[in-house]
């Protein structure tokens, strides 16, 4: 979990060129995808040993923070004590999310459900003595949730990877082919006991960076996912083998130029349970959620649960707020499309599918006027969203002899604001139309 956005954009020019090589009928892929399009908000969950002593996953060893010895002593302090899949799939739920991706294995290589490929599960290896992956499945899709699969191609724990961090284990792959096909088969191996026990709806694979899509065989590994589920969806960390784009943290300043993309996100500065106060606030949050909504995207926000399966509290309030935020406001959200291009209204927009709703975002307490540009079809109506009460507004600058259309304002008042943040629902004439000249005569 450490490419950005402009990482994305080259994996976005590897993903064209797989789509390319794979011959993908562009239409099947537009109806496989269109419960993803119209999901909007995921969560994302890193559990692993790395809550035991609350730092990187995987990264504090890599980066030379602790020894690669004493991360993995973590193993003994990895309980799950507490763990309640069903608590979990309640406050998923509660959110509004339509989908959840889990970590079955990160880049410190330890599974997180029942492997036969080695010992290094937590089954075998932790005192949790159990698989964290199966209750959790079973308890999403008993709430009408889709389930995904976050899994780590790298692996820098096993002996036979070549990264591997012992200097004595690391080669080059062209000297010793025959390890690095041993090492194929063992990862190649955990993808398909995870396809075959859990038959994930989504699979969110990552550290493709470290080898080719040849050497990772990537089009095998996608047409064995699709064998046991055509509808599965394969995120673009598959070196050009996915389905769809994941920025990481850092949000896009303008609109991306991908079908369908996703913004992964932390609700501190950590993906795992880590010793971080930097929380990202409630307001903070959904502000971002609606600005990755009006520009065409998903929001995967993530929580970092401990070792013994709790979350901490500052989380459980910002996932509440979400969802009770979501609750009054889902109709501009869910199954919406991207609003319409900025300078027509200075804040985010969505539009419904039919585009005869256009749906305008307010951040923070705004009170008295805003302004609507280029908006050529007539307003039936404005209603605050979740609130029911009905607006007025006025069109200046209107002159009949010319097709450019007025300036639309809209007085706000200050009893009918949200608390973090206001929707106003615009019902128009008909499907929206803008006008996108210089004025004047043209």
């Amino acid at each position: 979990m450490k490419t950005g956005f402009l990482t994305g954009i080259c994996l976005f020019m590897a993903l064209l060129q797989g789509i390319c090589q794979q011959k993908i009928d562009p239409d099947a892929i537009r109806q496989k995808m269109q419960w993803f399009a119209d999901a909007k908000l995921g969560i994302f969950i890193h559990e692993g040993i790395y809550s035991v002593d609350g730092i990187d996953e995987s990264w504090s060893f890599h980066n030379k923070k602790i020894s690669h010895a004493d991360y993995m002593k973590q193993l003994k302090g990895f309980t799950l004590s507490k763990y309640e899949p069903a608590y979990w799939a309640d406050l998923i739920r509660e959110t509004g999310a339509r989908y959840a991706v889990i970590t079955t294995k990160h880049h410190d290589g330890v599974a997180m459900y029942d492997t036969e490929m080695n010992e290094l599960s937590i089954l075998k290896a932790t005192p949790a003595r159990r698989d964290m992956i199966k209750p959790f499945f079973e308890e999403l899709r008993k709430r009408d949730i889709k389930c995904g699969a976050y899994f780590s191609l790298i692996d820098w724990t096993e002996p036979d990877y070549p990264g591997f961090l012992k200097d004595s284990a690391k080669y080059k792959i062209e000297d010793d082919y025959d390890r690095w096909n041993k090492f194929r088969k063992f990862f190649q191996g955990q993808i398909n006991e995870i396809s075959t026990q859990f038959n994930p709806d989504l699979w969110w694979f990552d550290g493709d960076w470290e080898h080719s899509a040849e050497q990772w065989e990537s089009e095998k590994i996608r047409q064995v996912i699709l064998a046991k589920n055509p509808n599965a969806i394969i995120n673009g960390r598959l070196q050009g083998y996915g389905d769809y784009e994941t920025p990481e943290q850092n949000f896009p300043v303008t609109r991306p130029k991908f079908n369908w993309w996703e913004l992964c996100m932390t609700t501190n500065d950590n993906w795992g349970f880590h010793h971080d106060e930097n929380w990202k606030t409630p307001y903070e949050v959904i502000t971002i959620f609606v600005d990755v909504v009006s520009n065409g995207g998903n929001l995967l926000l993530d929580f970092g649960p401990r070792e013994d399966g709790t979350i901490p509290d500052e989380q459980v309030t910002v996932l509440k707020e979400l969802g009770r935020w979501n609750k009054k406001h889902g109709e501009a959200i869910f199954n919406t499309i991207g609003g319409i291009p900025q300078g027509h209204f200075y804040g985010p927009t969505t539009l419904s599918k039919d585009s005869t709703n256009l749906y305008l975002f307010l951040h923070g307490q705004v009170e008295g006027t805003i302004m609507v540009k280029g908006l050529v079809n007539k307003i039936e109506e404005i209603t605050v969203l979740g609130n029911g009460t009905k607006l007025a507004h006025k069109v200046v600058g209107k002159i009949s002899w010319s097709h450019v259309p007025g300036l639309v304002y809209i007085d706000i008042p200050g009893d009918v604001q949200d608390k973090y943040v206001t929707v106003l629902k615009l019902k128009l004439n008909k499907p929206v139309r803008l006008y996108r000249g210089q004025g004047g005569f043209n």
